[in-house]
């Protein structure tokens, strides 16, 4: 067991002390409550240092210029500016497998032509119009939340319902306006599919790629302070690669390169766990040439060419060493041999859609909660904004849905701010524009650079994407409208966006500021009981055959585990958070998630370790206590763990998961 003053659990706990002692120096709590949003507030102008993604925004651009082009060409621009709506689609490609991609993207553009249909429709009432708003909102952020996509969730299918409420009344109009819409996101459908002919199985090899170089890093990590964050990063990079894995297979055909990348990250997972087993149990020291060689095989991944630089191995070396030299040939073997002589199954975990939306489905979902308040405020924000009649109301709705798309409360904070400074100079740019520019031709190529400009800037700060979306979204909506009143224009759209990005602000901070805090406690006991049901079929001899995916107690483990790191995430972006409680936590979550791994990983292998009913049901006491301490934030004694042999990484992590626990108590009853 490493010792705590050298583990990286020792520094957090450290770390937490300094922070309990900071926060009980006599500061009164008005001038902190002021320094936290005066910091906030700075953070909203902060730019990050992401790369420019040039293909992405050349490729956004064409996708929202070409509709209108080709409207114009044909001599109805009003038609391309419909259809350019559906060039939004392309703003929810990301870095996804193909196989997902091309799913995803068409349902993005049936639900864009759908909202707009279902806005063309509902357009006389505006009751109706600020319900369905809201359902729409609330119904994308939990599918959204649910399958863990990225992007910009329901922002643009309000905007496309909205837009749509604004159009001249005439509901027969309805398939014309859904019908153009979806030929524009059909267009982005098959920009966005172009790259499948070239490298159809990129995203996956960069993901696997990935994996390796974060092992080869945590080799180097070994016997320094880096070891603990680097096996973190190592953990999360398996993840991140067995999601995009499982997002590119298909039950009905998968290539031979798919299930060549299945066993390399499966043989990834053998490397890593042996590793550990011998740098936490064994106390072996393990050579540099281990990290050279992974790093070597994720050369060979990310090349077409096969790999021909030599690492020696060591000439004096303990057996066990030498056993995970050969594991790495393995995988090296994976890489280069042709399937036909692999003899190795990958294991392939797919859950339903069934089991994604019930575990997200829960009265303790984050996910679930966002969403109804997210629906909710949006429905308000349309209701206000209809009854006090504001030209073009839907803009305070829609303003309201941008800044509520904020992941936590002061990621919202963040966006209103951005969303006001942002969009006011883009509305002067707008009006500019909207006034000076008669050329239909001209206002083509302005789409097109606002759109290119938009996503190469939305990666560094959304205030400044906001100066370029802003003006590309109110020409597409206003340019027919021939309404070039500067000073009208203008400050209406300004009212506009200020009331609706207030609205979505105070509603988030009356309804969801301190909802995550108060279900960290019941989640984390939640999880780490689920944990121990797990372990207990994994262990128990019955069901050492049993598939992985036919594992409920997995499912609910897994399910367990990404509402709880979820809803730590959100309570960290909560603006009057108790700090310190927070800080206690993050080893609690560290150790939670480094378990559930370990855990997870030791159902692939079929020869596990059978424990007695004895040592079952200590193991299952470790876990209730453990879990009765996280639920009322108390202070844990430690309890005798059992020895599982050849899984001493399980044992170690239960016993740092106590440790936490009850540093956390001890935190939580000094902090009251």
């Amino acid at each position: 067991m490493i010792k705590l003053k050298n583990s990286y659990l020792g520094n957090h706990l450290m770390k937490g002390k300094i922070e309990m002692s900071k926060n009980k120096q006599g500061t009164s709590s008005k001038p902190l409550k002021l320094d936290v949003i005066h910091t906030t507030f700075k953070q909203a102008f902060e730019l990050k240092k992401n790369p420019f993604p040039w293909i992405k925004a050349l490729n956004a651009g064409v996708a929202a210029a070409l509709p209108v082009f080709i409207g114009l060409l044909f001599g109805n621009l009003a038609y391309g500016l419909l259809a350019g709506i559906g060039g939004f689609t392309y703003l929810y490609v990301f870095n996804q497998p193909y196989h997902q991609r091309a799913k995803k993207i068409f349902f993005v553009m049936v639900g864009l032509a759908l909202s707009v249909v279902l806005g063309t429709l509902l357009a006389p009432y505006q009751l109706g119009t600020a319900i369905m708003m809201g359902i729409i909102g609330a119904s994308v952020f939990f599918i959204f939340g649910a399958l863990k996509i990225t992007g910009p969730s329901a922002v643009f299918f309000v905007l496309s319902f909205a837009l749509a409420t604004g159009m001249p009344i005439d509901q027969t109009l309805a398939p014309l306006r859904g019908g153009l819409v979806l030929l524009g996101g059909a267009l982005s459908w098959i920009i966005c599919m172009l790259g499948w002919f070239f490298n159809p199985h990129g995203p996956e090899k960069l993901a696997v790629e990935k994996v390796y170089r974060e092992l080869g890093a945590f080799f180097d990590s070994l016997g320094t302070g880096r070891f603990n964050a680097a096996r973190q990063r190592t953990v999360l990079a398996m993840k991140q690669a067995e999601d995009t894995l499982l997002a590119g297979f298909s039950n009905r055909q998968s290539s031979d390169m798919l299930k060549r990348l299945f066993l390399l990250n499966d043989q990834a997972n053998v490397i890593f766990l042996e590793a550990l087993e011998l740098s936490l149990h064994k106390k072996v020291v393990l050579p540099p040439e281990l990290g050279q060689l992974v790093r070597a095989l994720a050369d060979s991944i990310a090349s077409k060419i096969k790999n021909e630089s030599k690492v020696l191995q060591p000439d004096q070396m303990e057996l066990e060493v030498e056993k995970l030299f050969v594991e790495i040939y393995n995988a090296d073997a994976i890489m280069n041999e042709p399937v036909s002589k692999i003899h190795q199954e990958a294991s392939i975990s797919k859950p339903s859609l069934k089991t994604i939306f019930l575990g997200a489905f829960d009265k303790n979902s984050i996910v679930f909660l966002s969403s109804i308040r997210y629906g909710t405020i949006l429905t308000i924000a349309a209701i206000i904004a209809y009854s006090a009649d504001f030209n073009r109301s839907y803009w305070i709705p829609l303003s309201c849905a941008a800044v509520m798309s904020g992941a936590t409360i002061v990621a919202t904070f963040h966006r209103a701010v951005q969303r006001t400074f942002g969009t006011i100079i883009g509305l002067l740019l707008a009006s500019l524009i909207l006034a000076s520019v008669h050329n239909e031709f001209i206002i083509v190529l302005i789409i097109l650079c606002l759109t290119i400009i938009t996503e190469l800037f939305i990666v560094r700060n959304y205030g400044l994407a906001a100066m370029f979306f802003t003006p590309s979204a109110l020409i597409m909506a206003e340019y027919s409208t021939r309404s070039y009143d500067f000073s009208f224009f203008a400050t209406v759209r300004i009212t506009d966006i200020v009331v609706g990005s207030m609205i979505g602000l105070l509603g988030s901070l009356l309804i969801g500021s301190q909802s995550a805090s108060s279900l960290l406690n019941h989640l984390m006991a939640k999880t780490i009981r689920s944990q121990g049901q797990f372990l207990l079929v994994a262990f128990s001899g019955h069901d050492n055959e049993l598939a992985i995916d036919e594992s409920s107690e997995r499912n609910k483990m897994q399910t367990n585990m990404v509402n709880l790191l979820t809803v730590y995430n959100a309570a960290l972006g909560e603006i009057f958070k108790n700090k310190a409680r927070l800080e206690s936590l993050w080893p609690v979550i560290f150790s939670i998630e480094q378990l559930g791994y370990y855990l997870n990983a030791s159902l692939k292998f079929s020869d596990r370790s059978v424990l007695s009913e004895r040592e079952l049901a200590q193991l299952l006491y470790v876990f209730e206590t453990m879990a009765i301490a996280a639920d009322k934030g108390r202070s844990l004694t430690n309890k005798e763990v059992p020895e599982i042999e050849g899984y001493s990484k399980i044992r170690h992590e239960i016993l740092d998961l106590q440790k936490a626990l009850r540093f956390s108590g001890e935190a939580t009853s000094k902090s009251i």
